[in-house]
């Protein structure tokens, strides 16, 4: 009888407790393993997945981190940890796929989003000045090399019109001298 009584002891402590069990096996334990085998197969889709899933479990420690006194009044939020998590992990789900898809994708490919965290470099010892060069840099990297060709044929066309219209007045300026 007394085993019997250790047994319902083993699994009421167990069920009481089964998100600090489960989350890391999860969270950690089969991301791991899985974003490995990622690593070693030929597939961009689960690179992908498990890329995603590691910045989304950053944001969602950072978050934890944030907030954790108001957390710590939630008695659910372990649970609903455990199933976004559960939801971003399982090939089933592939949520963190469909994160990034739906929404990191999105934002992310918008020039106007990507602007936004754009800050100049500082000219300093382990950095380059923000000059000409790095903003072509930025902008090929950004937009790819056709839409820089279209930049600079769409620059030449209005420094062609400029000239043009210039052309017909009598003074034409150039560094320190005037014709």
């Amino acid at each position: 009888m007394g085993s019997r009584s250790g047994s319902g002891n083993f699994l009421q402590v167990v069920a009481k407790n089964f998100d600090v069990l489960a989350l890391p096996l999860v969270a950690l334990v089969y991301p791991l393993y899985a974003s490995i085998k990622a690593i070693e197969s030929k597939s961009r889709t689960d690179d992908q997945q498990w890329l995603t899933y590691w910045v989304l479990y950053s944001m969602l420690t950072i978050f934890e981190l944030t907030f954790a006194k108001v957390l710590e009044l939630l008695p659910i939020w372990p649970y609903a940890k455990l199933i976004v998590t559960c939801w971003l992990v399982l090939p089933h789900f592939n949520g963190a796929a469909h994160v990034y898809r739906n929404y990191i994708r999105p934002f992310y490919m918008n020039p106007q989003a990507s602007q936004i965290w754009y800050i100049p470099r500082k000219k300093g010892i382990f950095s380059k000045p923000d000059d000409v060069l790095t903003a072509a840099e930025k902008y090929i990297e950004e937009h790819g090399t056709e839409a820089f060709e279209k930049l600079i044929s769409k620059a030449d066309s209005h420094r062609e019109a400029r000239a043009r219209r210039s052309s017909s007045n009598y003074m034409i300026f150039d560094d320190d001298y005037i014709y």
